[in-house]
């Protein structure tokens, strides 16, 4: 019996691609706006959006890799700039000796308000301009699903370390 190759149907194939190019597009504008307001990375403002956007202001260092689907060591290395830049401090954590807690300071704070008027011009210029009210809700509806779809797998971040002899 021959086997089937699995094949997306041309209207699952359009959305992929479009998807994709669209996500990139935005995220390259994005990306330059950042950089001209904030002189932040995406990684950074997403890091800093989160904490902002958290009711005490802080997360633990896993639960924002995961949140911002980057890895332990990265969000390692993207915090240390962030607290050299003076906008984030770390402490250990109070809820979990072995973890760390990353807190927005007053000056992360600023710099949020300082990118946030630019970031979104960008998305309403770019990326909710051509789509009516309508269509940014079955959008939202949409991406949604698929977003819940792949949460339901824990992210890499959330998976136990392998040790050199696991190797």
């Amino acid at each position: 019996m021959p086997e089937t190759k699995p094949s997306l149907d041309p209207v699952e194939l359009s959305a992929y691609f479009a998807f994709t190019e669209v996500s990139s597009l935005i995220r390259h504008a994005v990306e330059q706006q950042l950089m001209q307001a904030g002189q932040l990375s995406y990684v950074q403002f997403q890091i800093l959006a989160r904490l902002g956007d958290s009711p005490r202001g802080s997360q633990r260092m896993t639960d924002l890799a995961d949140g911002v689907v980057y890895s332990r060591s990265g969000l390692t290395h993207q915090a240390g700039l962030l607290e050299k830049a003076g906008l984030v401090t770390r402490a250990p954590s109070v809820d979990d000796e072995r973890s760390v807690t990353l807190t927005i300071t007053h000056a992360g704070r600023s710099v949020l308000a300082d990118v946030f008027p630019g970031h979104i011009e960008v998305l309403k210029t770019l990326f909710f301009a051509p789509l009516s009210h309508q269509d940014v809700g079955a959008l939202a509806e949409s991406l949604t699903a698929v977003r819940d779809h792949l949460r339901a797998t824990p992210p890499r971040s959330a998976a136990p370390r392998r040790r050199k002899t696991d190797r």
